[in-house]
């Protein structure tokens, strides 16, 4: 099976999630992009969605799905989003599209954070997959060194990206993630820092790894 077949797979099962007059949260990525699509074949049973990204925002308007602000949205029945890593605690990297900190905002809103991925996407320990770190841009040196000090990962700068927010992404490469958690606490704490990648003091709550069946953690 190809990847975004699996890719497919794991968001339809989402779908199976969904209840009449939600209003749905919708993260953003490749994996969530077939979410969006299988939404729109139900359009008419939810009553809005809350985006995290304009990417996202553009592909729900696009099929006619209305997209509502947070602050009038309130506490969200459901967020959808997928992940560049998840270990067996649930606990995920995510930032690949550089949307982290207006998903990490929305899975903080949500009672019931899904996350769908296909299987490459699964790890023992979180770290292979660069770890994004959202930051003001006049920080981006000065939070370049804290990390390098503080965790050993080698920041990298990525280049040629604004995050929607008008931030700047350092990529941390070379971690291994024992303790997510704590590493998400203590690199928050670093003057600069907007978001960091992590997603593990609010993880997600049900996996669906893409497959035929989708399994569902």
């Amino acid at each position: 099976m190809s990847q975004n077949e699996a890719k497919r797979l794991a968001a339809e099962k989402a779908i199976d999630y969904i209840e009449d007059g939600m209003i749905v949260g919708v993260g953003t990525g490749s994996t969530v992009a077939y979410f969006i699509d299988a939404l729109a074949t139900i359009r008419h049973r939810i009553k809005a969605t809350v985006s995290s990204s304009d990417q996202s925002t553009a592909r729900l308007k696009q099929h006619g799905i209305e997209v509502m602000d947070l602050n009038h949205a309130g506490t969200l029945s459901l967020y959808v989003d997928g992940a560049d890593e998840c270990d067996p605690r649930k606990c995920l990297i995510k930032g690949g599209g550089a949307a982290l900190t207006r998903e990490k905002i929305i899975a903080e809103a949500s009672r019931q954070f899904i996350c769908i991925v296909d299987p490459a996407k699964q790890v023992p320990v979180l770290g292979r997959f660069p770890l994004p770190v959202e930051v003001i841009p006049m920080a981006r040196s000065l939070v370049a060194r804290e990390i390098l000090a503080m965790t050993g990962g080698q920041p990298v700068w990525r280049d040629g990206v604004t995050t929607d927010n008008g931030n700047v992404i350092l990529d941390i490469h070379n971690l291994s993630i024992t303790d997510p958690v704590a590493m998400e606490r203590e690199l928050n704490q670093i003057s600069g820092v907007v978001c960091v990648g992590l997603f593990a003091r609010r993880p997600a709550d049900v996996v669906i790894i893409g497959g035929d069946p989708p399994t569902v953690l």
